[in-house]
């Protein structure tokens, strides 16, 4: 039985790979903080590995107790990393340093797995061309408009630069499903008849369903592609009304259309945020995701999904959204 290691195993993405991984029968093995929510993480086969990547030195011993415990890993996913933050040098630390942490670390205890996967973001490409509205492309300069984005590029660019490093690199477009919390918010603003854009109601967009992107982690974990890179999306072009349609039918609601001017939302963010962080708790709407959310083109191209892995969604975006509102019901959620 292959063993594999999924760091960020507690979160949103995480917890879906674990179930994949599960499912096709790997001795799976769940990176997670002492202090993380394992709610979803109840399956009596996972193995817990309790790690710090912030010290490459306890990191290493821990690699070498588990190494002599169960044996080295034959794969690892990285997942784990940050989306928002009230310290702006937070996001560097924890999705560039801790990625090569991790990476050196495994290196120098000769521990390298067979397949290094790296979950990465469209953001760390950034928006696409507002006058041309062509995809974001594998060909194209990054330009990260986010602390998020340039952090995610940085890990990039740095497992790029490793020697031999079997690496494969993604990076998913907005992923939505069950218990993710950003899209969330947009379904309870539906759900109480009001329907938000920023702007103009003509922003681009483009998704993949959370159990679409972890089978095709999975197969591509499984194939023989080494050192490449790739956008993830269900391979379909949406609007922000297309999205919102969906969605208003699923909840059987009518919605009164409100477009709030992007300087409006600019200062509201900037107000959320500093009194949130007084807290220490970042909102969701903030600084950063004011950047993402006025960007008028998230197309990607994601072509390279289907000729290396002949990926075919099984969830196009309103049957995706059937059953993550289905989902967020049963949950007494919605």
């Amino acid at each position: 039985m292959k063993k594999i290691l999924i760091t960020g195993a507690s979160g949103f993405i995480g917890s879906f790979l674990v179930e994949e991984a599960l499912k096709r029968e790997y001795e799976v093995f769940a990176g997670i903080r002492s202090t993380s929510n394992r709610s979803f993480l109840n399956d009596s086969k996972i193995v817990f590995f309790e790690s710090n990547l912030a010290d490459k030195y306890a990191l290493k011993n821990i690699l070498i107790a588990n190494k002599n415990e169960y044996g080295k890993f034959d794969y690892i996913i990285h997942n784990a990393g940050i989306t928002k933050s009230c310290d702006k040098d937070d996001f560097e630390k924890v999705n560039y340093q801790f990625t090569r942490n991790l990476i050196e670390a495994l290196s120098e205890l000769n521990c390298m797995p067979e397949k290094f996967i790296f979950i990465s973001s469209l953001a760390a490409y950034g928006p696409g061309n507002e006058k041309t509205l062509s995809p974001i492309a594998e060909k194209d300069i990054p330009h990260p408009i986010t602390f998020y984005g340039k952090s995610k590029l940085k890990a990039e660019q740095f497992i790029k630069s490793f020697p031999n490093l079997p690496y494969l690199i993604f990076r998913p477009t907005s992923v939505y499903g069950p218990r993710e919390k950003d899209f969330f918010v947009v379904y309870k603003t539906i759900k109480h008849g009001l329907e938000t854009y920023i702007g103009s109601s003509e922003q681009l967009l483009s998704f993949i369903y959370v159990k679409d992107l972890c089978r095709l982690i999975f197969d591509a974990l499984e194939s023989d592609k080494k050192r490449k890179s790739y956008f993830l999306s269900d391979l379909k072009d949406y609007t922000a009304i297309e999205f919102n349609a969906f969605i208003k039918k699923e909840l059987n609601v009518k919605t009164i259309q409100i477009i709030f001017p992007e300087f409006l939302v600019k200062s509201l963010a900037f107000i959320i945020e500093k009194i949130a962080c007084l807290t220490g708790k970042p909102p969701s709407l903030n600084t950063e995701k004011y950047k993402e959310i006025s960007a008028k083109n998230w197309l990607c191209d994601s072509k390279g999904i289907e000729m290396d892995f002949s990926f075919k969604p099984e969830y196009e975006l309103q049957k995706g959204i059937k059953e993550t509102i289905a989902w967020y019901k049963k949950e007494k959620l919605l």
